[in-house]
């Protein structure tokens, strides 16, 4: 049977005339958003005259509930147990995580949706709610950060929360922001504020479930990208495809360098620090750069309030990181039959494509949609490379590049 699920509510697993009334379930997790999920009940009348599941306390405001799946299995009652880390282990740990129990999203609920009809009949509630992160989301504050890394920063306001910070947090970091310098000044709540943190250094800032719901960690940190991949996408093999289509595009329309100049305050000199930059520090996905495929640069002027050459040559880096996913993949898969849960932040192989496109992608979004018999994914794949050009000769956009 396709891939088992279990729901948590406020810790406990959902009884049984609750699976029953699911209707479906949807969660959707992004690198670059926080994750989300909702869930469907066809709405009756209570013995008493009133509608089922609306004051239900495990729907209240910032109730907790968690989902877990498991792909080819045909149970869910030692679900919990069994569960892995995959999406921590995309950004630093082992790779070929994706097929065991899965604990795909652990969050809070935010929203009721409530559609209603005549009689009763077809009216449904949508339970909607987001991902542990939103819990850093509930006070804008005003704070100075002093003699410390955006890393320090990050795994300390993780900790605040009782979440486990990934060891991964440090690598790459900032350097120290001091008073003779620039303090670090946080205006905005604790998630906002790391968001923008991450993003200039050129990481992805989330809070994902590991082992199981409650046991949560806070990554900080650029994706892993040189494991091996956690599963493969095949589209025209005849027995074995595990995907029936996929739409590609790529867009060159993306700075290749980054020219970063900036004056200091610790430095008399006029003409201040430059840190040009043509690499994002992150291993290629394939043999060919967008600046290799269009054998044409295009370069971005990078101005920022700094206190040494190292943290220019960081927002350099991370400039070109955010622009550096050229390539874009998107389809559909069904659980039982790639056997694999897809994660955001897994690296995957994708065959049949051709020279150019087939290879690794990472895995930038996934959309599960959960059903009482299936479990399709419909997910988004980047690259920030294409493979090999033919012997003899670059790509016809290379030539076209190269006669301007």
């Amino acid at each position: 049977m396709p891939g088992a699920y279990q729901i948590l509510l406020n810790g406990e697993p959902a009884d049984a005339d609750l699976y029953t009334a699911i209707s479906s379930v949807e969660i959707e997790e992004s690198l670059d958003m926080p994750s989300a999920a909702q869930f469907t009940v066809p709405l009756a009348r209570t013995g008493d005259g009133d509608l089922a599941y609306i004051t239900d306390a495990r729907f209240a405001p910032l109730a907790n509930f968690a989902v877990v799946v498991t792909p080819g299995s045909s149970g869910a009652s030692d679900v919990i147990g069994g569960a892995v880390g995959a999406v921590a282990s995309a950004f630093g740990g082992d790779a070929g995580k994706g097929s065991g129990a899965q604990c795909v999203f652990d969050g809070y609920v935010l929203s009721q949706k409530l559609h209603l009809e005549t009689g009763i009949t077809n009216s449904t509630l949508a339970v909607w709610g987001q991902d542990a992160s939103w819990l850093m989301n509930l006070e804008e504050k005003v704070k100075e950060w002093v003699d410390v890394t955006d890393a320090d920063v990050a795994n300390a306001i993780f900790g605040d929360y009782g979440i486990t910070s990934a060891s991964e947090n440090s690598t790459d970091d900032s350097p120290s922001h001091t008073e003779a310098g620039h303090s670090l000044m946080q205006r905005g709540s604790d998630i906002q504020f790391l968001r923008g943190l991450a993003r200039r250094n050129g990481k992805f800032c989330r809070v994902v479930c590991t082992d199981k719901p409650g046991e949560r960690v806070g990554l900080f940190a650029k994706p892993k990208l040189d494991g091996d991949p956690v599963a493969t996408l095949t589209l025209n093999d005849p027995q074995n495809w595990t995907v029936t289509s996929l739409d590609l595009d790529w867009d060159a329309s993306r700075p290749t360098v980054v020219v970063a100049r900036q004056a200091l305050f610790t430095d008399d000199d006029a003409d201040g620090v430059s840190a040009d930059s043509s690499d994002t520090g992150l291993p290629l996905l394939a043999n060919r750069s967008l600046a290799d495929f269009t054998a044409k640069s295009m370069t971005a002027l990078l101005a920022a309030p700094v206190d040494d050459g190292g943290e220019l040559t960081l927002r350099a880096r991370s400039l070109l990181r955010e622009t550096a996913w050229f390539v874009r993949c998107e389809g559909e898969a069904d659980v039982e039959r790639l056997g694999t849960v897809l994660r955001a932040g897994m690296v995957v192989s994708v065959v049949g494509l051709g020279t150019l496109h087939s290879g690794k992608y990472l895995v930038w979004s996934v959309r599960h949609m959960i059903g009482q018999d299936s479990h399709t994914m419909k997910f988004v794949l980047v690259r920030n490379a294409v493979g090999a050009a033919a012997d003899g000769g670059g790509s016809a956009l290379a030539q076209l590049a190269g006669a301007l």
